[in-house]
């Protein structure tokens, strides 16, 4: 499964650059966009609600559960200083999904416990694309990591994040990952659906 994560750029707005990956195949979009005002948030969630409908694609809101809530998005991804996922679920009732952000075993644990619905373990390697950033896990931090989950029981889907390239895919979700998400190796690409439809195939051979 792919997961594209939003990323302003010059060429293209949230809005354009969800059209073009919903066209390459994607059905999970996480918008994120952090340094934008709350209205500009639930206005362009409102408006990539109504584009990925057609497509029967899910819609994540990075952040913001209110926002969530009122534009009636598939779900939220939450990062370590955000709302407890408990909080969140209170609000948003049982349906939506909940993800969460680790970069830890000992994350993936208390995530675990928390009963979300996906896991975000990265970053893999250092990226541009976000602040404050944890440190890098790597590939074999990532086989640890996922090999701890199998002895520990926790078959939640975790999701590779984090300077992740298409090269670095076959390697990681031979690791264990249940997903990869993207924002950079699909933007910076030429052709952004065929780049998205090419991710996608080499996802699936695993």
């Amino acid at each position: 499964m792919l997961q594209f994560i939003t990323h302003r750029t010059e060429r293209y707005d949230e809005f354009e650059q969800t059209q073009l990956v919903l066209d390459g195949g994607c059905r999970w979009i996480q918008l994120r966009m952090k340094d934008a005002t709350l209205d500009e948030v639930k206005s362009m969630a409102a408006r990539i609600k109504k584009l990925c409908e057609p497509y029967e694609a899910a819609l994540i809101i990075d952040d913001h559960v209110e926002i969530a809530k009122e534009t009636g998005a598939d779900g939220v991804h939450l990062g370590k200083n955000d709302m407890p996922p408990l909080e969140a679920r209170e609000l948003l009732g049982g349906e939506p999904f909940i993800g969460g952000t680790a970069n830890t075993f000992d994350d993936i644990k208390q995530l675990f416990l928390w009963g979300v619905d996906y896991i975000g373990l990265g970053p893999f390697r250092y990226t541009t694309t976000k602040k404050n950033l944890s440190p890098v896990i790597g590939l074999d931090g990532y086989r640890n990591i996922f090999a701890q989950c199998r002895d520990n029981g926790i078959a939640t889907p975790i999701v590779a994040i984090g300077g992740i390239t298409a090269d670095d895919i076959p390697g990681i979700m031979q690791a264990g990952a249940t997903g990869i998400a993207l924002s950079g190796t699909i933007l910076q690409a030429e052709n952004i659906s065929k780049e998205t439809e090419k991710i996608i195939n080499l996802i699936k051979n695993y």
